[in-house]
C-alpha cells in the first residue's frame, strides 16, 4: 500500500534530483529514501526513475506520475492545514436572522466575515424566530438569530443584544405629547410583529388586561409592512425602537407615552452542540463583539 512517506520520497528525490538532498529535505538518511522509492516502485509495478553512472532521471512514466503525486501530497498539506488552523472556515454557511437585526448591525457582521473568512459562503435565511428555531433544530441551519433562549438542550446559546419595545404612532393620530392608556390605543388596530411573536403576545395580554372588547391586532412578519402601516395612520404600532428611529427623526412616526411598560427583545445566537460546530460558534462570538459596540461601528 502507498503511503504519503514513498509519495514525499519521490516528489522531493525528483525535484532535488537525487537521493541524498531529498533525504536532506526529509530528515532522513539515503538507505532509507531508497528503500521509499523501491517499495513506491513494487506498488505501482514500474520503475519511475533510471539510474546511471551520471545521475538519475525520471522515466517516462514516472515523469506522467510526478503531477499526481505533487497534488497528492498539496491536497494532504491542505487538509493539515485546516485541521490546524482555527481561522480556516470555509464552506457554505447557513445563517438564519430575524429581520430586526438586519436592520441594525447584520451588514458590519457580514462585511468582517467576508475580511477574515474569504473562504466561507454566507446563505442568509430571514425569518421569524419561531421559524427559525424550528429550522435550526432541523439541522436547517448551522446558526441562528432570534428572540430568547429557550431552545433545545443540544443547542448553546450566546447573548447579542437586547432592544426596548416602543409604542409609536402616526402624528395624524394626535396620540402623542401626553400619556395614554392602552383602553384608548385599543380604539385603533395595533400593529406588530406576527402572531406567537413577544411583541404579539405582550400587545393581546395589555389589551386583554384593559378589557378592550374585540381587540383588533395586525401582526406582520415584515418590519416594512409594519412601518409603512404605521406611518399612514392605520393604527399604532409595537416594535423595537431601533427599527422606528429614522420614521422617528422625520416626523413621520411619534413615540408614544403609555402607562403600561413593554418587555424588550432579547436577541440570542443559538447554534448546534456537535464536533463541526466550530464555524457556528466562530461566527456567534464575532455577532456578540459586534453587537455589543454597535451602533459605535456605524
Amino acid at each position: 500500500m502507498i503511503d504519503f512517506k514513498q509519495i514525499e520520497a519521490f516528489v522531493w528525490v525528483a525535484e532535488l534530483g537525487g537521493f541524498s538532498a531529498a533525504a536532506e529535505k526529509l530528515n532522513t538518511t539515503q538507505p532509507s529514501i531508497s528503500q521509499r522509492i523501491a517499495s513506491f516502485e513494487r506498488q505501482v509495478s514500474t520503475r519511475v526513475f533510471d539510474r546511471s553512472a551520471r545521475g538519475i532521471k525520471l522515466t517516462e512514466k514516472g515523469q506522467e506520475l510526478l503531477s499526481h503525486a505533487q497534488r497528492m501530497l498539496e491536497l494532504r498539506n491542505e487538509m493539515l492545514r485546516v485541521a490546524q488552523s482555527p481561522n480556516v472556515i470555509r464552506g457554505t454557511f447557513h445563517l438564519g436572522v430575524a429581520e430586526t437585526l438586519v436592520h441594525t448591525w447584520l451588514h458590519i457582521l457580514i462585511e468582517q466575515l467576508h475580511t477574515q473568512y474569504p473562504a466561507l459562503i454566507i446563505e442568509i435565511h430571514v425569518d421569524t424566530s419561531q421559524v427559525l428555531r424550528e429550522k435550526l433544530l432541523n439541522y436547517q441551519l448551522d446558526l441562528a438569530f432570534f428572540v430568547g433562549n429557550d431552545t433545545d438542550k443540544k443547542t448553546e446559546y450566546l447573548p447579542i443584544g437586547e432592544y426596548p419595545l416602543v409604542w409609536v404612532a402616526s402624528p395624524t393620530l394626535r396620540l402623542h405629547g401626553r400619556t395614554v392608556s392602552v383602553a384608548e390605543l385599543g380604539v385603533y388596530p395595533v400593529i406588530t410583529y406576527p402572531v406567537g411573536s413577544l411583541p404579539y403576545r405582550a400587545v393581546d395580554q395589555l389589551l386583554h388586561e384593559a378589557k378592550v372588547e374585540s381587540p383588533r391586532i395586525y401582526g406582520s412578519a415584515s418590519l416594512s409592512t409594519i412601518l409603512h402601516m404605521t406611518s399612514r395612520g392605520m393604527g399604532p404600532s409595537v416594535l423595537a425602537e431601533e427599527l422606528a428611529k429614522p420614521l422617528l427623526s422625520q416626523g413621520k412616526l411619534r413615540r408614544l407615552k403609555v402607562e403600561k411598560p413593554l418587555p424588550s427583545l432579547a436577541f440570542y445566537a443559538h447554534w448546534l452542540d456537535s464536533p463541526d460546530s466550530h464555524a457556528a460558534r466562530t461566527v456567534a462570538r464575532l455577532a456578540q463583539s459586534i453587537s455589543e459596540q454597535y451602533p459605535a461601528h456605524v
